[in-house]
């Protein structure tokens, strides 16, 4: 390792043990679901901590992802000590599944009503702060565990150049100040963001005249729906022969604890699918100093917490910050996996928020109760579903091997019984 920094892994499994060492000083809760912006929000960020999670109405991020399945994922992980605010409770058969076989309790769940939670957390001495993957409008300021304003701007994607970490050449555009159509843009290919784009909403890859239309059209209408502030213009970089995702855990006093880096599975368009992960062979001191500056910043702006920054590298070895992530991550939950499955030889791991399978949960686990047992299979988060009358189930979950090969193999036979990967 990178003798320059001491930074050492990470050696529980929970979300509750990163943050133990800093929740202390008084009563600490997590409130596990985004804010949104859709007609179905009894809490919309609308007026000043605003969220692209979708230019229109039909676009929008859904209710079942952002209230149901992605709460539901970080919750698996969450351990006993932390409590975690839900909106919607779990399946009982998958709380059951993870009682079982992710060994915590979820004595700690805090199930909350949807129509009035941020008012009962506002007025409520049960919790002192709140824990959250981005700030709320309609939260009490000081009941944020991060300062709102400077975790807003730290989720900025306009903030990326005060890191310290080498990125892609960009601009950023206040549109209030700027017209659009006014911007000098550069040659193809290129990236527009939008500032606080939410897992992959918001980024516009402009390789041709027509990407350029889809973009300024879907900008137009954040304009006109007043969600949208600032937009970004980068660089694209060429040559891209890996995508990583960098995490660790900066406590309050500034120190660093590695929690892991997985490669990283986008669309071509961008979006976010899932990532994988060896654990016996990343060596994550190539990214150290990286880290060291990334934790810094963070800290001196008072942020304490996961951050998960991507990273491309090129085919000359260059590394280039294109994102950061002051929050837990989307393969948070993967990189926690680490202790566990290496002491079943699993080295090798990769999570997908894309997985679906006809029937109900508890014929799934039926189904897969061999490779459950086994930990090949890993269920974080599971939907019930009905079109045209059939029941399916849409699932997050992780594939395990002890080599790329054997994971390749196990994932195969899943489907032969029946699980489907969605592209």
């Amino acid at each position: 390792m990178n003798s320059k920094y001491n930074f050492q892994y990470f050696q529980g499994s929970s979300l509750s043990d990163l943050f133990a060492q800093d929740i202390t000083d008084g009563s600490y809760g997590f409130i596990l679901n985004y804010p949104a912006t859709g007609s179905w929000a009894a809490y919309p960020n609308r007026k000043k901590y605003f969220i692209q999670d979708g230019s229109s109405e039909t676009s929008k991020t859904s209710f079942d992802k952002i209230c149901q399945k992605e709460p539901w994922k970080n919750l698996a992980v969450l351990g006993d000590r932390l409590p975690g605010i839900v909106i919607i409770p779990p399946p009982k058969p998958l709380l059951e599944y993870w009682q079982e076989h992710l060994g915590f309790k979820y004595s700690n769940i805090e199930m909350m009503d949807g129509s009035t939670y941020l008012d009962d957390l506002s007025h409520s001495d049960r919790f002192d702060k709140l824990i959250t993957l981005f700030p709320f409008d309609c939260l009490k300021p000081e009941k944020h565990a991060v300062t709102s304003d400077t975790h807003y701007r730290l989720l900025s994607k306009v903030t990326l150049e005060e890191l310290g970490v080498q990125c892609p050449k960009y601009k950023s555009y206040n549109l209030h100040q700027v017209n659009i159509a006014d911007i000098q843009l550069p040659q193809f290919p290129y990236l527009i963001k939008t500032s606080h784009g939410l897992s992959g909403e918001g980024t516009y890859i402009i390789k041709s005249p027509s990407d350029l239309n889809y973009c300024l059209e879907e900008i137009k209408k954040y304009i006109d729906i007043k969600l949208l502030d600032t937009i970004i213009v980068s660089e694209f970089v060429k040559n891209e022969v890996q995508n990583y995702c960098v995490q660790f855990y900066v406590n309050k006093a500034g120190e660093i604890t590695l929690i892991g880096t997985t490669g990283q599975l986008v669309t071509p368009e961008g979006n976010y699918l899932g990532g994988v992960i060896d654990y016996g062979k990343t060596d994550m001191s190539k990214f150290f100093e990286m880290i060291a500056n990334v934790g810094d910043y963070a800290h001196k702006q008072g942020y304490f917490g996961v951050i998960g920054f991507d990273v491309l590298e090129n085919q000359d070895g260059q590394f280039y910050a294109i994102d950061a992530n002051f929050r837990v991550n989307g393969s948070t939950p993967l990189c926690l996996q680490r202790h566990t499955l290496l002491r079943l030889g699993k080295e090798v791991a990769k999570y997908s928020s894309s997985y679906r399978m006809e029937g109900t949960l508890e014929s799934i686990l039926i189904t897969f109760k061999p490779e459950l047992d086994r930990k090949e299979l890993i269920i974080l988060s599971a939907l019930e579903k009905a079109k045209y009358g059939k029941i399916y189930t849409e699932l997050y979950a992780i594939l395990t091997g002890e080599t790329i090969e054997q994971m390749q193999y196990i994932e195969q036979q899943l489907q032969t019984k029946g699980l489907q990967l969605l592209s």
